[in-house]
């Protein structure tokens, strides 16, 4: 079945431009409520007042208690939950409800005191079980003002995971960063690169990444990210990607172009998952490794094998993220078929049905969105034409085609019998191809199968010419 959204790229225009941050009323009132049960003597803190104030949900409490056990232990009953220690030591301890999180810290020294060691003025507010909002660090007026500033450096260096959250947070909530806080940023991202400055835990790095990249704001975001230098330390094979001239059929370099398919990705396919985001931002990541000029006047780039280079690019750049595999090898698939080109006639569109129907209609969407973020001297309003009437004939077969696929005509323990195969990889081949024929309608009978294979096996395997030749 065509999914929803696909065929809606027909109908709809390219949208374009940057979201600015606007200034915005915070909400004044609270249903305390909400949060139950109130630790005794606690405060909510962090991301959950802040996400309060500006009227949206959060799934997530952090609370600050003088006894983070006990609290824990009673919300747990109260809820039905489940209470564990994150870090015994430390007093951080966590309650699972459902879908939700609650987080119980203990309070450090005073309450002023805990809220000026975090990150971001807009993280500093408490809510009092009374509805006090307090904001020791004018965390208030940064979020009214749509601004994102740091509590100070030091902060930022003691843990420099939260360079990366500064950008999750301005692409989220739409801030602006604070003069002082983007220069801040870049500067300690230059010691990440430098080695002066450990980097976090992958797997954190990865939970801030893909935050971003699953925010409507993502393109913003991923251009902070490089903007501010923290390309080099997190996604060195992207940063690689920045100044690589395309030439042609494109306006901008490697790495701005992959951002532009992004944003092109969620403008046409909002709905698009991560590995699918992660496919559109790395899919010519392979491009610098390729990157060759033609010799003589035109000077002509090319970039041979780039998809299969970049395949392998991406499944590196995931696995040392510590994706899920699955994650993993679905996005190099797609960085690897990206550049298939698009059938021309019924029969190709059912081969390329077959052939692809696993990453379909994600692959559409990846060379969809690709196509229309690319926009050098070479492209022409007709060349796109041509595409989206190419993408519409895969579009229309992929709509009929069966959930199940045909019963092979026949058996492996036949094909072995009619090619004189011995168990092993060719069994393998002859039974793909056998596939293929029945999906593209070569081979709608017995006979037909076995006249198409004979013939196979006669070209792809020269020393079986002798068994497999008619009577």
């Amino acid at each position: 079945m065509t999914p929803v959204g696909l065929m809606d790229w027909f109908r709809r225009l390219l949208g374009r431009g940057r979201t600015r941050p606007v200034r915005r009323q915070l909400q004044t009132e609270f249903d305390l409520k909400a949060f139950a049960p109130w630790p005794e003597g606690g405060h909510l803190v962090g991301g959950a007042v802040r996400d309060a104030l500006l009227g949206q949900e959060t799934a997530d409490l952090d609370w600050l208690v003088a006894q983070p056990e006990r609290a824990a232990s009673l919300a747990a009953r109260l809820l039905d939950g489940a209470h564990f220690a994150l870090d015994e030591q430390r007093g951080y301890w966590r309650v699972v409800t459902g879908g939700h999180i609650r987080d119980y810290l203990a309070l450090r020294g005073t309450l002023e005191d805990d809220l000026k060691r975090r990150d971001f003025t807009v993280n500093t507010l408490a809510l009092s079980a009374s509805g006090e909002i307090i904001d020791v660090c004018g965390g208030l007026a940064d979020l009214q003002a749509g601004v994102l500033r740091m509590t100070g450096e030091e902060q930022l260096r003691s843990d420099p995971l939260r360079l990366l959250r500064g950008v999750r947070l301005a692409t989220v909530h739409q801030l602006e960063l604070a003069a002082v806080t983007a220069e801040t940023i870049t500067a300690l991202a230059g010691e990440l690169a430098a080695g002066e400055l450990p980097l976090p835990a992958w797997e954190r790095s990865r939970a801030e990444l893909d935050q971003i990249l699953l925010c409507d704001g993502a393109p913003r975001g991923l251009r902070l990210l490089d903007e501010l230098g923290l390309l080099e330390p997190f996604l060195p094979e992207l940063s690689a990607c920045r100044a690589v001239d395309q030439g042609g059929m494109h306006h901008v370099d490697v790495l701005g172009h992959q951002i532009d398919t992004v944003a092109q990705l969620l403008h046409f396919f909002p709905d698009a998952d991560l590995s699918l985001r992660w496919a559109a931002l790395l899919h010519d990541v392979g491009k610098p490794a390729t990157r060759t000029v033609d010799e003589g006047e035109l000077g002509r780039i090319r970039f041979h094998g780039h998809e299969r280079v970049g395949a392998d690019i991406a499944r590196q750049l995931l696995m040392r993220l510590r994706h899920p595999s699955a994650r993993v090898e679905r996005v190099a698939q797609l960085v690897r078929r990206h550049m298939q080109p698009l059938p021309q006639d019924e029969k190709a569109t059912r081969r390329f049905i077959h052939r692809y129907g696993e990453l379909l209609p994600d692959l559409l969407r990846l060379m969809i969105a690709d196509r229309e973020a690319t926009r050098g001297r070479l492209s022409t309003e007709a060349g796109r034409n041509r595409y989206r009437l190419a993408v519409g004939r895969v579009l229309e077969q992929l709509d009929s085609v069966p959930p199940e696929p045909e019963p092979p005509l026949l058996s492996g323990a036949e094909l072995m019998e009619l090619l004189g195969l011995e168990p092993g990889p060719r069994v393998g081949q002859a039974v793909r191809y056998l596939a293929e024929l029945q999906a593209v309608g070569d081979a709608q009978t017995v006979e037909q199968a076995k006249e198409h294979l004979l013939e196979y096996a006669r070209v792809q395997w020269p020393d079986l010419r002798d068994e497999v030749e008619p009577g």
